[in-house]
């Protein structure tokens, strides 16, 4: 009986012998790591694609709110009273036109920069402080670089957000 006999109930295993589950469990472990390293691929990915898709939806709206501003500078300007036309003074002015007793909007808020979040926009301005036009403020590389409208042709190929400049084109 020199010949170790496994079967048998109560028996001392060879030593350096594992059973056969715990080996097993070091390929699942192996594997439970390739599944979070490919899962922590795939997430980051799906990040980068949701911040492109989120950059791209804030240029959409900055696009809008530096319509509405052009269109506002643009109204005011068209509606001065009597004949010396004046561009507004400040951003507020759009607000509630303080040269007509009646109310007149041109704005119904100051909209918030959508790529900076902030209410801070920079201003293009004449030689008597009056507002021409609105950009961002934000140093940004834009995603957008053609195929503007026609009123935005002009921010093709330009590399910053601050370059994008809202005038009226007044005739």
């Amino acid at each position: 009986m020199g010949v170790c006999d496994e079967t048998r109930p109560g028996f001392p295993r060879r030593v350096g012998r594992q059973p056969e589950r715990r080996r097993a469990r070091g390929f699942s472990y192996i594997g439970l790591l390739i599944l979070v390293a490919v899962m922590g691929i795939a997430l980051a990915a799906a990040g980068e694609i949701w911040h492109t898709a989120l950059k791209r939806e804030k240029e959409q709206e900055l696009l809008f709110v530096g319509g509405q501003f052009r269109r506002a500078i643009e109204q005011f300007y068209r509606n001065t009273p009597g004949q010396a036309r004046r561009y507004p003074l400040h951003l507020e002015e759009l607000l509630r036109d303080p040269r007509h007793p009646e109310t007149r909007r041109y704005l119904r808020k100051i909209y918030l920069d959508p790529m900076t979040g902030g209410t801070e926009w920079g201003l293009v301005t004449g030689p008597g402080g009056e507002i021409f036009g609105v950009y961002s403020l934000s140093e940004e590389k834009p995603l957008k670089r053609a195929q503007f409208r026609l009123a935005e042709k002009d921010f093709e190929g330009k590399t910053k957000y601050t370059e994008w400049v809202f005038m009226p084109w007044l005739r």
